[in-house]
């Protein structure tokens, strides 16, 4: 059975396509503002300075420039998780300052007589 679609409809699935890869590209630049694909001996990466962007995470060097974006938005991605719900972010000082505010927004605590 071959399945047919209009022009309409593929127009729309190819203009989504367009709009997540831009999406993937634009959380990296976000992160990393002169990140640029770089074509090396093992394949396509994305790079930043010196840096290879996905690196700690391990992803491999790919041959597809769409798929290189998609592994560094991954790797961005995770790295934002992790560092929101690592328990070391937040030290002493920051949950003192923290308590303060909701201190200061809740106003005096004692009774008027």
């Amino acid at each position: 059975m071959t399945l047919y679609l209009r022009n309409k409809d593929l127009d729309h699935i190819n203009m989504r396509e367009e709009i997540k890869k831009a999406r993937l590209k634009k959380r990296v630049l976000k992160q990393y503002p002169n990140a640029k694909p770089l074509q090396t001996y093992e394949g396509i990466k994305i790079m930043s300075g010196d840096t290879y962007v996905a690196q700690e995470f391990y992803f491999p060097a790919t041959m597809c420039e769409d798929k290189a974006w998609e592994y560094a938005s991954v790797a961005c991605k995770t790295t934002q998780q992790f560092n929101r719900t690592h328990p070391m972010r937040m030290d002493l000082v920051d949950i003192e300052s923290k308590i303060n505010r909701i201190n200061k927004r809740r106003g005096p605590r004692t009774k008027i007589k």
